[in-house]
C-alpha cells in the first residue's frame, strides 16, 4: 500500500479552519508553539474560535496574534501571567477564559485522545477551579469531575517529519504536541525538516502520521510566514 505525502501549502493547511471552531495549539511558552501556523491562520481570518494553549503566549508573539486581530472567543488555559493584553481582554469581558491547573489541562487532552470521557482529580477542590463542575465522591473523598478535551483542529510544531506526517520533537518543544496530536478531528503539523518516509528512525517518531493530516516545512517558507523558533 502506497502511503500518502500529506505535504501542503501553509494557507491551504489552515483553509479548512472554520469559524466557531475549536483549536488545540501546542507549546509551552516559546518552545513547540507553530508560530508560522498562527500567523497563517490570522490571515485565513476564521473568528469566534475557542483555543486551547497551556497559555496565552507574551504580548506581540504566538497566539497573541490571535488575540490582537479578535478572532478568539474563548481561550481554554493555564496562566495568562506574561500577556497583560490578554489579561485585559478576560477583564474586559471581551474573551472568555477558562482557567486550568496544568496538569489538569494535560490529563483532560490526553482523556480526549485516549476517548475517556472525563477523568477524576481532587486537584481545585474547594477552590475557584471547582466552580460549576460536578463533584462526586469516591470511597468517602470529593472528586472533581474534569471531562475530556476534543478539538476540531490541532496546530503543532514538530522539528521534523516526514511525507506521512510521523513527527519528530527537539526536546522540551515535544511538551503537549503530542496529546493534542491524538485529540483533535484534523491535525495541521510545521516541520522544521520533511524528509522521505523511511528516514526517520522509528525510535525517534514521538507521533505517528496516522494522526496528521497535513504537514507544512518551515524550511520552504519564506516572507512573512518565515517564524523562527528558538
Amino acid at each position: 500500500m502506497r502511503l500518502p505525502d500529506k505535504r501542503c501549502d501553509m494557507a491551504e493547511a489552515v483553509a479548512h479552519i472554520k469559524d466557531g471552531d475549536t483549536v488545540m495549539v501546542g507549546g509551552f511558552g516559546v518552545p513547540g508553539t507553530p508560530m508560522t501556523l498562527i500567523h497563517a491562520l490570522v490571515d485565513h481570518g476564521a473568528r469566534d474560535l475557542t483555543l486551547i494553549k497551556n497559555d496565552a503566549n507574551e504580548p506581540g508573539m504566538g497566539i497573541d496574534h490571535l488575540l490582537q486581530s479578535g478572532q478568539v472567543a474563548r481561550l481554554i488555559t493555564t496562566h495568562l501571567g506574561l500577556n497583560g493584553h490578554a489579561i485585559d481582554l478576560m477583564n474586559s469581558g471581551r474573551i472568555k477564559v477558562d482557567f486550568n491547573a496544568q496538569g489538569i489541562l494535560a490529563e483532560r487532552i490526553r482523556a480526549g485522545g485516549a476517548g475517556i470521557g472525563a477523568v477524576l482529580s481532587d486537584i481545585g477542590i474547594g477552590t475557584e477551579l471547582a466552580e460549576g463542575k460536578q463533584v462526586v465522591e469516591v470511597d468517602g473523598k470529593p472528586l472533581l469531575v474534569e471531562t475530556a478535551l476534543r478539538a476540531d483542529v490541532a496546530l503543532i510544531h514538530a522539528d521534523r517529519a516526514d511525507t506521512f506526517g510521523n513527527l519528530a520533537y527537539l526536546a522540551t518543544a515535544r511538551n503537549f504536541n503530542p496529546l493534542m496530536a491524538m485529540a483533535a478531528t484534523q491535525v495541521i503539523a510545521e516541520a522544521e525538516t520533511v524528509t522521505p518516509l523511511g528516514a526517520l528512525d522509528a525510535n525517534s517518531v514521538h507521533t505517528s502520521g496516522v494522526f496528521v493530516d497535513h504537514i507544512a516545512e518551515l524550511g520552504e517558507i519564506s516572507g512573512e510566514y518565515a517564524v523562527v523558533q528558538r
